[in-house]
């Protein structure tokens, strides 16, 4: 079932509102119509009843002749009056119409005539048709005759009638046909344009409400979807209804306690990391006295490789203070300075497409993003080739190698800081195992992604994804 619903907060509360509201209004329409229809009804028989009272009085003192001249001049609509009709039937039991008319008409006539009331609602389309508003008797006239007793192609009026029959004194029988009045049948069109304003007023106020209850969660939610990009973020404003204030406030207090703690360990990996740089450096000075030329030669590369991993440990804390003020960078010249620098070192880096305008971003931080993807291409595939493609919400620069790839399941984890793929990425081939670690580091700076692809036809590819609309201060 939830499937079905909206994924959004907002859009599901004001579902539920709007579902609530529609359900109260439609009940509320029904009681009314019920209520209406039963008012209209009783108002209807009443007056219905005192009339037909009022004929039964006047015919029961009059002569059967007379009785049949006087009958027309009653045959006025809604009210058709006849005599000699055949003895009616009662109608089904429990009929609650029925009693309840027959009940107002008995108290009408003070229970002296024998009555008997049945209810006639014709089918659905039929109509008036010429002549059938004559009154009389059915044997000279064809008159107005209840619908339950109606054969075919008979037409009735539309909506529900009373069919009464009287017994006189004389035991004369005297037939009413009561239509109640056409506004008991009719829609309430003010009250429905009443209810619509109704529904409108409360729909918009609603969406108001809504949104202005859910626009907390959502910057809350944007302001934590930032902070895993940047962690000195502007704090949130601590304003507003007393709960945002206290979620805005544990937020806050949350960003502080990240930043200071990852500024503490930035801190003191810097630390150790620098003073890495003194013992090293006693260290080769003492391997240069070594007479062992092969022995020396061991200790050299150690303590090269030592020196590299510190180099990349203060790289990769730099990287994490983010101080580098955001400014437009001419992309295409970025590259072409880094296939200079390559150049001069023998690798061959080709680049492909351009970039249409300048992007804005870290100019120090992307250049060393994209430097160490070409630098792994050369070093563990032998050249590089870089292929821009500039679209209006982002920037994607593809860096591809000719190596042997990467093993499948080990596409992630190589951003883990150290981490060391055997087959490709041993330590023959230099490298700390920090690079990928600073590139993605850089890419989610920017608000961007770095992802690694086996190439079809050998080879690793780094794509690396910028959004447009510049990167984060």
């Amino acid at each position: 079932m939830t499937r079905w619903l909206p994924r959004s907060l907002f859009s599901r509360l004001t579902l539920i509102l709007l579902a609530g509201l529609i359900a109260a209004l439609l009940a509320s329409l029904i009681i009314h119509l019920h209520d209406r229809g039963e008012m209209l009804a009783r108002a209807g028989g009443m007056r219905s009843a005192q009339r037909i009272a009022d004929i039964v009085r006047l015919l029961d003192t009059i002569t059967p002749a007379e009785r049949r001249r006087i009958t027309a001049l009653f045959n006025t609509p809604p009210l058709i009056v006849s005599l000699d009709r055949p003895a009616l039937r009662a109608g089904a039991a429990g009929d609650e119409r029925a009693e309840i008319f027959a009940g107002i008409l008995r108290r009408a006539l003070d229970a002296r005539w024998p009555l008997t009331v049945v209810i006639a609602e014709p089918q659905a389309g039929t109509h008036f048709g010429p002549g059938m508003m004559r009154g009389g008797d059915n044997a000279g006239h064809p008159g107005m005759i209840p619908p339950f007793m109606a054969g075919p192609g008979y037409f009735a009026p539309p909506g529900m009638s009373f069919v009464v029959q009287v017994q006189l004194n004389d035991g004369a029988r005297v037939t009413f046909d009561s239509r109640l009045p056409e506004e008991t049948f009719s829609w309430p069109y003010r009250l429905l344009a009443t209810l619509l304003i109704a529904l409108g007023s409360v729909t918009l106020l609603s969406l108001v409400a809504v949104r202005w209850v859910t626009r907390p969660l959502k910057t809350l939610a944007d302001a934590a979807e930032e902070l895993g990009r940047d962690i000195n973020r502007a704090p949130l404003p601590e304003r507003g209804p007393l709960e945002v204030e206290r979620a805005a406030r544990a937020f806050n207090t949350m960003q502080r306690r990240l930043a200071g703690f990852l500024q503490s360990r930035t801190r003191i990996l810097a630390a150790m990391s620098h003073d890495l740089k003194t013992p090293i450096t006693r260290l080769r000075l003492r391997a240069e006295l070594l007479d062992d030329a092969q022995v020396r030669g061991k200790f050299v590369r150690d303590l090269e490789e030592m020196e590299a991993m510190v180099a990349g440990s203060l790289d990769f804390m730099r990287g994490l203070e983010q101080r580098e003020t955001v400014q437009p960078i001419d992309v295409g010249a970025l590259l072409e300075s880094l296939q200079a620098d390559a150049r001069e070192t023998g690798g061959a880096v080709t680049i492909e497409g351009a970039a249409r305008r300048p992007y804005p971003g870290r100019p120090q931080a992307l250049k060393r993003c994209l430097g160490n993807l070409i630098d792994n291409a050369i070093k563990y595939g032998q050249s590089a080739r870089v292929r821009v493609e500039d679209g209006d919400d982002r920037l994607l620069i593809r860096v591809r190698d000719s190596g042997p790839g990467i093993p499948q399941a080990e596409l992630t984890r190589v951003f883990e800081p150290f981490y060391r793929v055997e087959a490709s990425r041993s330590r023959d081939t230099g490298g700390t195992g920090l690079g990928l670690t600073i590139a993605q580091q850089i890419a989610q700076a920017h608000g961007g992604e770095l992802t690694l692809v086996n190439a079809e036809g050998g080879g690793l590819e780094a794509a690396l994804t910028l959004p447009r609309g510049g990167g984060r201060n």
